[in-house]
Formats: structure tokens, sequence, C-alpha cells
């Protein structure tokens, strides 16, 4: 297996775009609750990373769906979350103001929000579910899906190193730099999902290939 899906993966999770997110609800945060919210979130990527590699197919075969519908939507899917990139926003979900402040809530109170919403849906949500397991199908041995598993501790240790720096790292880039390398991720992340519908298309519509 190829490092396409591992590129994907960090396209579309991009834990710099979620960095603005974790100050805004850590805000109060002792450098002890920081620290359990960095490592509960980027456990939390790994798994829902993790278990859409193993079951994601076998989801679809109990509820019928063929994998080239699922490309397609899966490339839709990506493709919206591309363009919520290219207009400086995580690709998993655009936060409104309610969920903003609920958000916020659930920090003052102490309530843990590394989970939701941090990873879920800001991190890992339908698009990253869509992407692992159209990749899944790919994986033709058991080493194949194996490293698709790894490349889920790999987004979890990139999520890890960011959310840990977050300061700095919003310091340095600050919100220009910071939407500057989402723009350049949505690109990618744009050009990816037309490959996925694409391939998608041929399998429902062989003639296209012609």
């Amino acid at each position: 297996m190829d490092l396409k899906p591992l590129v994907t993966l960090l396209a579309i999770v991009n834990p710099l775009a979620i960095v603005p997110f974790f100050i805004h609800y850590t805000q109060g945060f002792s450098a002890l609750q920081r620290r359990s919210t960095v490592l509960t979130a980027s456990f939390t990527a790994f798994v829902v990373i993790a278990s859409s590699a193993l079951l994601g197919l076998q989801l679809l075969a109990f509820f019928g769906i063929s994998l080239a519908s699922f490309q397609v939507g899966g490339g839709m899917l990506l493709l919206t979350s591309a363009l919520n990139m290219l207009n400086a926003q995580p690709a998993e979900a655009k936060r409104s103001g309610d969920e903003m402040a609920e958000g916020a809530e659930k920090a003052a109170m102490g309530a843990s929000i590394a989970v939701v919403p941090l990873t879920i849906p800001l991190l890992t949500g339908p698009a990253t579910i869509s992407t692992v397991v159209i990749y899944a199908e790919q994986a033709h041995t058991v080493l194949q899906l194996l490293t698709l598993v790894g490349y889920g501790v790999v987004i979890a240790l990139a999520t890890a190193v960011c959310l840990s720096l977050a300061d700095v790292i919003a310091r340095v880039l600050g919100r220009t730099g910071i939407n500057v390398m989402t723009r350049l991720m949505g690109l990618i992340l744009a050009a990816l999902a037309v490959e996925v519908m694409a391939l998608g298309l041929l399998k429902l519509f062989p003639a296209l290939g012609r």
C-alpha cells in the first residue's frame, strides 16, 4: 500500500486547523487537564480510524451497500470537506455559534471535550470514516490492512504533537498561517476526492471508461 491513504487522512484530519478550537475549548484548563485532553483526543482519533479499517467493509456488506456506490458518495463527502477547507474551516464540520457555546460551557464545567467536539466531528467524522473504508477495500493482504491501521497511529501522533504545541503554533503561524495551510490541504483533498469519485463512477458505469 502506498502513502496516498496517509496523505489523504492528513489532509482531512488536518490537526493544524483544530488548534484554534483546542485553545478556545481549553481556556482555564490546568496543564494536567490539557495533557489529558490531548491524549484522549489523539487516542480516540486512532480508534475511529482503526475501527473503520477493520469493520467498515463488514458494515457495508451488512447494509447491502456496494463499494462503488460508497466511493461515489464518499468522494462527494470528501469534496464537500475540501470546500470547507478552502474556506479555512475544519474539514469535517462547520461549528455553529450555539455548538461553540456548548463546547465552551462543557469546558467551563470541567467536562471532557476531548471526544466531542474535538475528535468527533472536528478531527474525525464521516469524511474520515469514508476514506478509511475505501482504502481498506484496496488492502488485499493482512499486512496492507495493518499498514492502514498503522496510519491511524501516525494521525494520532500528529494530532498529539499539534495540540500539545497549540500555543506555540498559534503564536508562530497565527490565524492567517493556519488558514493558508488549511486551504493548501483543501486543494490536495479536492483532487483526491475527484479521483475517488471517478473510480466509483467507472465501476458503476463501465461504459464511461471506453
